[in-house]
């Protein structure tokens, strides 16, 4: 789906800015459904399951969701990568090539996404794991389309952009690996990491997308993405799960 979204720059077609800006406004609106809908909750569920009503699962939700959060902010600032619009982040890194830069940046992004449906599928098979692969799928295309567009404003040609743009989603199968693995494993982790998973993601749509979105005044549009993605990804975890 990244390959796909990035597909309009071999032909030339240049989406506005407000599009891309309500694309990813889509994208986390997508992002903040799944992780409320189809990980904090089932989280909470099989807390409860498992340690009974009370503060327990409360406590666990909120301890993996911080640990999730703190994670991603953590390889943010050890990480030397770039960002379209603010520049160099993390530490320097002068022998590091810019593109290296972004795709450090992308893979940031992308991970938690992978783990995410991993730990979806890895918990609670088919009915926990394809709302959120179904709905992180339909994130990714506008996501493709966002790196691709600023690849080439950067100067790199039209096929290098979508490859890259292309290759950054491969990291998700990675992240998705994992978080299955982890959970297949041991299915005490398994409200930890639905929890963990969506502190992941919760980072990444405060720090990452939304103020990416509202950067060039077309934060209404990228309000607009944001409530439409959010209730398709409601709808979609709602029917599928």
């Amino acid at each position: 789906m990244t390959a796909l979204g990035a597909v309009p720059v071999l032909f030339g077609k240049m989406p506005s800015r407000a599009v891309r800006d309500l694309s990813l406004g889509f994208a986390a609106g997508v992002m903040l459904s799944a992780s409320f809908f189809s990980l904090i909750i089932p989280a909470l569920d099989a807390a409860t399951e498992r340690y009974g009503e009370g503060p327990v699962p409360a406590a666990i939700a909120v301890v993996s969701i911080l640990a999730g959060m703190g994670c991603v902010a953590v390889l943010n600032e050890l990480l030397p990568h770039e960002h379209f619009k603010t520049g160099r982040e993390g530490p320097e890194a002068a022998s590091l090539r810019r593109i290296w830069l972004f795709i450090v940046a992308i893979t940031i992004h992308n991970f938690p996404e992978g783990l995410a449906v991993g730990v979806g599928f890895g918990g609670h098979g088919l009915l926990g794991g394809m709302p959120l692969a179904i709905g992180i799928g339909l994130q990714n295309f506008p996501e493709g389309l966002a790196v691709a567009v600023a690849l080439l404003g950067e100067g790199y040609g039209k096929v290098r952009s979508w490859s890259i743009a292309a290759l950054t989603g491969l990291v998700e199968p990675i992240g998705g690996a994992l978080g299955a693995a982890v959970i297949s494993v041991s299915e005490p982790f398994l409200p930890w990491g639905l929890a963990f998973a969506a502190g992941a993601m919760l980072y990444v749509i405060s720090h990452e997308i939304i103020p990416e979105t509202h950067r060039s005044g077309h934060q209404n549009k990228a309000t607009l993405g944001l409530a439409i993605g959010l209730v398709l990804m409601l709808f979609l975890d709602v029917w599928l799960g």
